[in-house]
């Protein structure tokens, strides 16, 4: 099938070519002209045969809303917008009714994967009608890892990218806790090669997995994590689950502290923020800040 994907980033261009790969046309635009396919979303939406499907992979927020509104005024009725980035769900109850008024379908498509993505495949939880999500289906089984696991049908609208904030937050309390083990091992005497006791945990034990193997990547990289600076910021989808958990009265007791250690690191240059800082740029890309 044809996708219009607007957004190649890190994510963006990694999933055109994923999605390539399984046989699909994709055309895609970005700002940035050497990596676009056309010049504009104008010339995109032109080249898609009806009824059309656009995926949109830019920053939540103003970026979104932007280009949903040019959206809005491009396609047609029968088409459908794909948010993939990772808006607030409650932007999308919005941009779901904008569109609906001009007979246009909306999914919300929560992404997991990172830099990696392109390689081991992305994990995809959506929400929407079911209509809808069943236009896109033959892009989310190309983006999906191989077998059954790895995408699911959350709910309604907004319980995909509500599903992935909630991935994040657990994200968020594993990286932590991670990284306070690492620095009360890097603060003994008696530990004499934390890299090698973290590798020993990749097989055979209870806290395996694959930020396990991305924190031993990291250390093999920068076996103490000097070159990096205490410091990692959030995303926002950890503030958003915290406010989540307080409007519906859940205790979200280790989530919540994982996301204070993030504001703790902005004051200090925190040993634990080495490892995360690591972790995300391990997993994500993310930028890092050098040790002074």
């Amino acid at each position: 099938m044809q996708l219009g994907l607007i957004g190649l980033g890190k994510m963006g261009g990694n999933m055109r070519e994923r999605i390539r790969l399984a046989g699909h046309t994709v055309i895609g635009y970005d700002r940035n002209p050497d990596l676009s396919d056309v010049s504009s979303l104008t010339e995109l939406v032109g080249k898609l045969e009806g009824p059309r499907v656009v995926w949109v992979m830019v920053p939540a927020g103003a970026a979104t809303q932007g280009v949903i509104d040019e959206l809005g005024d491009l396609l047609e009725p029968g088409d459908t917008v794909v948010d993939g980035g990772n808006s607030r769900w409650t932007d999308d109850e919005k941009h779901a009714e904008e569109l609906a008024a001009k007979g246009i379908g909306f999914v919300d498509a929560g992404v997991s994967g990172g830099v990696w993505g392109l390689q081991n495949g992305y994990a995809l939880m959506v929400g929407g009608d079911a209509e809808h999500i069943a236009k896109v289906q033959p892009i989310f089984d190309a983006l999906k890892p191989e077998g059954d696991a790895g995408f699911v049908h959350a709910g309604k609208v907004g319980a995909g990218h509500f599903s992935k904030m909630v991935h994040n937050g657990i994200e968020y309390a594993m990286m932590q806790a991670y990284a306070e083990g690492w620095e009360l091992l890097e603060a003994v005497h008696s530990v004499t090669d934390v890299r090698e006791v973290f590798r020993s945990w990749q097989e055979g034990t209870v806290i395996r997995s694959w930020l396990l193997d991305l924190a031993v990547n990291a250390l093999d990289e920068d076996e103490h994590l000097q070159q990096l600076r205490g410091y990692a910021e959030d995303s926002g989808e950890g503030r958003w689950t915290v406010e989540a958990a307080i409007d519906n009265s859940v205790p979200l007791p280790a989530i919540t502290a994982s996301l204070f250690a993030r504001f703790s690191s902005r004051q200090d240059d925190s040993p634990q923020m080495k490892m995360v800082a690591a972790l995300r740029n391990q997993f994500g890309g993310h930028a890092v800040e050098s040790a002074k």
